[in-house]
């Protein structure tokens, strides 16, 4: 049978509270993101794997305090100064260039003496990051840090439904059941596993269902 053409549409996460699911591995940090006025000089780095949500917490946090979010990419070039007017969140600041290192630096210090808090999110902690710029290194290795942990059954199966529902995807009764304990436990497989099933099914015109699913885990993407 030919294969059917196929439209990708663009999933659109949910990004608000009642999105995020609580679990013990990620219970610690959403408590610190909520206690602001415990961090130390009004900082943190929140920390995960790709696809943890880190993301998701940022936008969460974001809603609560009234923060703005930039990514520590678009940091070089932007007046510094002009982006301390409140509460901010920094994301990736492992994916810096030099020059946004240099910017980070002179927003940090500015943020500190204007007291306003500052949340950045990296995949890795700040000693593996590479940085050149010592001064910014000993900020970051200063600034407590609060890491996502390894996703429990819980959690995993929260963002697998998650996953489908972003891209309004009805999950088939015993779906999950089927994928959860077969399934890579990370976040970063969860996602790459939904994308998978959801291509092939749109590419052959197949119900999802478990033996779409069960070839998908097997690497038989078609």
């Amino acid at each position: 049978m030919a294969e059917q053409l196929s439209f990708p549409l663009s999933a659109k996460p949910a990004l608000g509270r009642d999105n995020f699911f609580v679990s013990e591995a990620n219970q610690l940090a959403v408590v610190a993101l909520e206690r602001v006025d415990t961090w130390p000089n009004g900082k943190l780095i929140l920390s995960g794997p790709r696809a943890s949500g880190k993301t998701h917490l940022a936008h969460v946090w974001s809603m609560e305090t009234g923060a703005r979010i930039i990514a520590a990419r678009d940091l070089a070039g932007r007046d510094i100064a002009a982006e301390v007017d409140g509460p901010l969140a920094v994301e990736d600041i492992d994916l810096m260039t030099a020059e946004d290192e240099t910017a980070l630096f002179h927003l940090h210090n500015l943020m500190l003496a204007e007291g306003h808090a500052l949340l950045m999110t990296t995949t890795t902690e700040p000693s593996a990051m590479g940085l050149a710029l010592p001064d910014l290194v000993s900020r970051l290795q200063g600034t407590t840090l609060v890491a996502l942990d390894a996703p429990d059954d819980a959690l995993l199966g929260a963002v697998l439904v998650k996953l489908f529902s972003d891209r309004q995807i009805n999950l088939p009764n015993g779906l999950l059941d089927y994928v959860l304990p077969r399934v890579e436990r990370s976040f970063a497989a969860a996602r790459h596993f939904v994308e998978a099933l959801d291509a092939r099914a749109m590419r052959e015109g197949k119900p999802i269902g478990k033996r779409l699913a069960g070839d998908i885990l097997r690497g038989d993407h078609g």
